[in-house]
């Protein structure tokens, strides 16, 4: 998707692709193929390059920090991609910046799931931290018969794991759609939104978006587009980013945000042509 508007800009666009069969190599002139979980190979590939991204969350922030401490420019920088990489971070700094965030809690026992479902009531949603999306690493619970037995596993592989140490428990929001805004910004912090677009979904992926969102209040999309604002301006964002949320009718904001990322995401992929 990036490749078409860099040519037109005059830029020389270069991947480092996961395999030759990827989209991305039919895309690009110069594309080698390397793994991007291998120190030396990013820094074999950043090596000469005005500035380095990603399109995925998966990089390494560890290597992405050693790649900038060795002089080479990264954007966005390790500092903003934490908060699309980890869930619990990402709920941590959205209540830190007031926005509207679903009741959660970080949890690291099967009975401290319990706790915070009996609290909140049931049924809630168990998610992993890291590595989960598109429907993967989520859970949603209606009871805690059901949470007994379908999370119990994920809790014994706790003490194994070297990504995370915690799953996030969220209470389910009786959302009526999922909403996208998407704002652009400069490392200057020149910030700008697109129109907050609504996502219909198939098997948990994406399938179509409506730009901009129909029968959207005016006021709710414009406060979902001031919140996608205020994260990429307040955790230092470069490029594009996408706040996904849920409208909820009723809640105090008309919705709650559900996640975030830091690239060109599919439910923008209508600004190639649209915008």
């Amino acid at each position: 998707m990036m490749a078409p508007a860099a040519t037109n800009l005059g830029l020389n666009l270069q991947i480092l692709a996961e395999a030759p069969t990827v989209g991305a190599v039919a895309a690009v002139r110069t594309a080698p193929v390397g793994d991007y979980k291998d120190l030396d190979t990013l820094r074999e590939f950043a090596r000469g390059k005005d500035v380095i991204t990603f399109d995925h969350e998966h990089v390494p922030t560890e290597f992405l920090r050693t790649l900038m401490a060795e002089g080479v420019n990264v954007q966005p920088r390790p500092e903003a991609l934490q908060y699309a990489q980890d869930k619990l971070l990402m709920r941590a700094a959205i209540e830190r910046l007031g926005l509207p965030n679903p009741r959660w809690a970080k949890v690291s026992t099967l009975d401290e799931l319990l706790a915070f479902g009996d609290e909140i009531g049931w049924p809630m949603v168990l998610k992993t931290p890291r590595g989960g999306y598109d429907g993967k690493g989520v859970l949603v619970l209606d009871s805690p018969e059901e949470a007994r037995e379908r999370s119990t596993a994920w809790f014994e592989q706790l003490p194994s794991r070297t990504d995370f140490s915690a799953l996030l428990a969220e209470e389910k929001v009786p959302f009526t759609r999922e909403l996208s805004a998407l704002v652009a910004r400069r490392e200057s912090g020149e910030v700008r939104p697109w129109p907050v677009v609504e996502t219909i979904q198939v098997n948990s992926i994406c399938d179509e978006v409506i730009a901009p969102a129909q029968d959207l209040d005016p006021e709710i999309a414009e406060a979902a587009a001031s919140a996608a604002v205020t994260i990429a301006s307040e955790l230092g964002v470069t490029g594009v980013m996408a706040a996904e949320l849920f409208e909820v009718p009723g809640s105090p904001a008309g919705f709650y945000i559900n996640e975030l990322a830091m690239r060109p995401h599919n439910t923008g992929h209508w600004t190639q042509d649209g915008s």
